[in-house]
């Protein structure tokens, strides 16, 4: 019988989703393990797998739908031998399936990318929606992508890498699979300095007026309307709520010398290999990172989340690492920062910003964590306050590195300072521990070598 395809869970908290886009279409067969799909969901991109085998034979969402429920049927597959007229004339929302369910020690196991087809179960009732009043531009075969008229066969990494960097896939040729372009590729182009370029992006598509904006005080003609993506509105909506009350959080600030740390950085990084697999090239960030960690486990009452059964002391540092990138803000998390190295955390925070700009972090690799970072010193920002992220009990901010003049001693002198600011929910983290934390986090930061013991 037909079997359904299923919008996945991605997450624990993940309730609908955006279908970006179908590499298939109506009449292809299937093998597991092709990749027929991407989901939007509020933070990232994510590649979905087929798991069964057959020939789509109806798709029910077009590609470009928001608001996809977890759940709904999206597609349906044939078996051999079956064929359109085997299908229905609607097809149920869900499938006849259960939503995916916590395990019984609470966490939660999302299916693999891929896993959307239902199961079978027995008499459940699968059909298709009927067709739309208009027909969607049926989407390019898997690993396929229009460029200047011409279909370009290229792999679903490469084609992020390319807009990335503006490279013209249609120019390259590919060394993949029958003639497929996948990242070495690319990459190859870049190094040789030949790359060539892609044609100018064409503008976004022409979003109207807000409904909630006063023509006469900003006339149309104006401004340029940008339409909100799921991120940036789980962005507004969950700050919002943590600013507005949820969390009554106040700020801590400490200005802390940097003279040592700069001193061992710069040692460290003098015994890094010039290049190859071993190179590495601390930042601060990576000290701060690694502060902050040991600076909990020392306090563990500020490594804590508020509920209103029980306040959740944490076990291990969990850090989570603020990523600016397009659309928003997403914080990847370096898991059990406490045990891990310098070397390490540092190749561990440019992975997943790397893959955080290109959306490709999985739902594990930023949900969670028990503590923030946010930096901003690059930009020049000396002092800034951020918002608690919940459920986390603080979020610390970093200011840049800066010469100022300082009494030591009694003497004026000139100093590397960083200022710090800790945001506390004042529900689980009081003015005390508060201090006691920044307090434990500047002896780190200005002795160093104190990170060994």
């Amino acid at each position: 019988m037909p079997t359904p395809i299923l919008m996945p869970a991605l997450s624990p908290t993940m309730e609908e989703g955006t279908l970006a886009k179908w590499n298939i279409k109506e009449g292809d067969k299937v093998s597991s393990g092709d990749v027929i799909a991407e989901i939007e969901t509020d933070k990232a991109t994510m590649e979905v797998e087929a798991v069964d085998e057959g020939v789509v034979g109806k798709i029910v969402v077009p590609a470009g739908t928001e608001g996809v429920k977890v759940n709904e049927t999206i597609a349906i597959l044939l078996e051999d031998g079956e064929s359109a007229g085997d299908l229905k004339a609607e097809a149920p929302k869900n499938g006849g399936a259960k939503p995916e369910e916590p395990k019984k020690n609470g966490s939660f196991a999302p299916p693999r990318a891929g896993e959307l087809s239902a199961k079978r179960t027995e008499g459940a009732s699968v059909s298709a929606a009927p067709p739309p009043s208009a027909a969607p531009t049926p989407p390019p075969r898997a690993g396929e992508e229009k460029s200047g008229g011409a279909r370009v066969f290229a792999s679903p990494l490469a084609k992020r890498i390319a807009k990335l960097e503006g490279v013209d896939l249609a120019a390259l040729k590919g060394s993949g699979p029958h003639g497929r372009v996948v990242k070495r590729d690319i990459e190859k182009a870049i190094a040789s300095g030949g790359a060539p370029k892609a044609a100018a992006a064409p503008q976004a598509a022409f979003v109207p007026a807000p409904a909630s904006i006063d023509p006469r005080v900003y006339p149309p003609e104006s401004y340029t309307a940008v339409k909100l993506d799921g991120m940036r509105k789980t962005i507004a909506r969950r700050l919002t709520q943590s600013f507005n009350g949820e969390v009554p959080h106040f700020p801590l600030n400490v200005d802390i010398e940097l003279t040592k740390l700069l001193a061992a950085r710069a040692s460290l990084n003098a015994t890094s290999p010039k290049d190859g697999e071993g190179a590495f090239k601390l930042s601060v960030n990576d000290f701060v990172i690694k502060a902050a960690a040991l600076a909990l486990k020392k306090v563990p009452n500020a490594n804590a989340t508020y509920t209103d059964e029980a306040i959740l002391l944490h076990k291990h540092a969990d850090i989570g690492v603020a990523v600016a990138i397009e659309g928003g803000l997403i914080t990847p998390i370096i898991w059990k920062a406490e045990t891990k190295g310098l070397k390490q955390i540092s190749a561990e925070v440019k992975d997943l910003a790397a893959r955080a700009r290109t959306r490709k972090l999985k739902p594990e690799e930023y949900q969670g964590g028990t503590f923030s970072v946010s930096n901003l010193g690059m930009f020049g920002i000396t002092s800034f306050s951020s918002i608690v992220n919940q459920p986390q009990g603080a979020i610390m901010s970093v200011g840049a590195g800066e010469e100022r003049a300082v009494v030591r001693d009694g003497q004026i002198v000139i100093r590397t300072m960083m200022t710090v600011t800790l945001t506390c929910d004042h529900r689980v983290v009081d003015g005390a521990v508060g201090a006691e934390y920044l307090v434990a986090f500047k002896q780190f930061v200005e002795e160093p070598a104190a990170m060994l013991l």
